[in-house]
């Protein structure tokens, strides 16, 4: 096992030759080329195809972090989480966001940009049910980007919950917890190639009604 101090960061690196990318190769409707990708991401076994990193920015200051894609339309991709949060206060102040999904294993990125919206509470709640009754109580539990004390204070307010809730077939939502719609304008599929030339192809909104997209290749 090498130390640290023994790797040669500068120095790791993989010449990527497993697939080839090219405007021709793609869907005019992006969403539709990332449905494509994402469907050979969970046939190649990815581990957690639909992870992928969130970045948000309050007063220019970045954040990033990594949450789950939880459902995907022609309007946008969407997730769930603690609207008190540190990204849930910076998408209340600036609702621009960009998105990485990461395949490594198929050589593949994905970026996105976009704008970021709350769901409907009708639709927090659809979701929020088909959790596992463990994930329900534990949205109640975490003050979400908040500091505490230690792991007992969660655990101590699990229980708590767990008992308020223990007679309660249906739990009902958290008035702090909820969805977000990204809808995006800029989508960059990236394919690794050899010799660091890598494919990039940029859809760009052009119109919302009906959606048009120009497709362009960047240089690597």
């Amino acid at each position: 096992m090498k130390n640290f101090s023994d790797i040669d960061i500068a120095n790791l690196r993989e010449d990527y030759q497993k697939q080839t990318l090219d405007v021709l190769d793609t869907k005019t409707d992006p969403i539709e080329q990332f449905k494509l990708w994402f469907q050979d991401a969970v046939n190649a076994k990815v581990i957690e195809p639909n992870a992928f990193t969130l970045s948000t920015a309050s007063e220019g200051k970045p954040s990033s972090r990594i949450v789950l894609l939880k459902g995907l339309d022609e309007q946008g991709f969407r997730f769930y989480s603690n609207y008190n949060s540190k990204k849930g206060q910076e998408i209340d102040a600036n609702s621009h966001v960009a998105m990485v999904f990461l395949w490594h294993g198929l050589q593949r990125q994905v970026r996105i940009e976009g704008l970021a919206y709350r769901l409907s509470q009708t639709e927090s709640q659809t979701y929020y049910s088909k959790r596992p009754r463990s994930s329900q109580l534990g949205a109640w539990v975490s003050p979400q980007s908040t500091v505490i004390d230690s792991r007992e204070v969660l655990e101590d307010k699990y229980k708590e919950v767990e008992e308020r809730f223990k007679n309660t077939e249906v739990i009902p939502i958290p008035p702090f917890w909820g969805g977000y719609i990204i809808k995006p304008y800029k989508i960059e599929f990236w394919q690794g190639r050899t010799s660091r030339l890598h494919d990039r192809i940029l859809y760009t909104l052009q119109k919302i009604e009906p959606k048009e997209w120009k497709r362009e290749r960047l240089a690597p």
